[in-house]
């Protein structure tokens, strides 16, 4: 337990895991050469925003648990939210905004592809896999039951006291949350939802989700979960203000996250000059035909 802070600790205190690190670098690698790949042969559907969109959000992976919220996420409820909101609110969209599926095959080794993704590429059961974890339904349902589960005091306690399921509970948040985003954004080549209207209510019901939760922690009048009950506290804050904090923070800036989507959904939906999809050029089956083939003849 760190028994004296000060504010430059906020900003200094570093614990770098070497393997995640080594991970998300090799993952940085991977992309941004299959990206210069693909982009010789479709440069409009791979501008230059999408590869800093990407690494963004692998740079948010990287500080989400290299950083003070990490170092400081075991005696601070504040900073172990700020944590869970970068894991599911900055990294997964500025993910998905990359269009990642297609610039990781290509970037793969040619010798991986031939042995161990050809064959899975001649199967429709990953496609279909993708398609089903994508809808907008399953999505939401996978995201909002690992948001709503992991933040019951029980569940949370738990995850606290053991860091591999620690590390279980925010590889939940992370990837349910890739898949919550996948429709709102929809990469290419993923096809979009039928109506685009359904996004709307997707996106409000996940901040009506949000704000019961944060509601719970700014107005429970008691401490929800005790291990932040201990006598020397950073910063002289106590754990009753803690928890008030972090779900402020949780309510202001997960509503915000989900809110502004929304409205520029409906400022497209409604624009009469609106553009068809983006990718709807490259979405006919002939298209997506011609990418398979290549990446199975590779």
């Amino acid at each position: 337990m760190i028994e004296t802070t000060t504010a430059a600790d906020l900003f200094t205190r570093w614990e770098i895991p070497w393997i995640v690190t080594s991970e998300l670098a090799l993952t940085a690698w991977i992309y941004v050469r299959g990206w210069r790949r693909i982009r010789r042969t479709r440069p409009a559907l791979f501008p230059p925003w999408r590869p800093a969109c990407f690494l963004g959000g692998i740079v948010a992976l990287f500080v989400a648990v290299a950083s003070p919220l990490d170092t400081f996420s075991d005696s601070l409820l504040f900073m172990h939210m700020v944590q869970h909101f970068v894991l599911m609110s900055i990294a997964p969209p500025l993910i998905v905004l990359g269009a990642p599926v297609v610039p990781m095959l290509r970037g793969l080794p040619r010798w991986m592809i031939r042995r161990l993704l050809r064959p899975l590429s001649r199967s429709r059961a990953l496609p279909s896999i993708g398609r089903f974890l994508t809808r907008p339904r399953v999505a939401w349902l996978a995201m909002n039951a690992a948001y709503i589960g992991w933040h019951i005091p029980r569940a949370y306690e738990f995850a606290l006291a053991s860091e591999n399921w620690h590390n279980f509970e925010h590889a939940c948040f992370f990837f349910t949350n890739l898949l919550f985003w996948w429709p709102v954004i929809c990469p290419w080549p993923s096809r979009p939802p039928k109506s685009r209207w359904i996004l709307i209510p997707y996106l409000l019901l996940a901040d009506i989700i949000n704000t019961g939760v944060s509601a719970f922690l700014c107005f429970a009048g008691r401490l929800l979960y005790p291990s932040y009950n201990v006598p020397m506290r950073p910063f002289g804050l106590s754990a009753l203000n803690d928890q008030v904090a972090a779900g402020a923070f949780m309510w202001v800036c997960g509503s915000t996250v989900y809110l502004i989507p929304a409205i520029v959904l409906v400022i497209q939906l409604l624009s009469p000059s609106r553009e068809p999809h983006p990718h709807a050029a490259a979405l006919d089956r002939g298209a997506l035909q011609n990418q398979r083939a290549k990446l199975a003849n590779r």
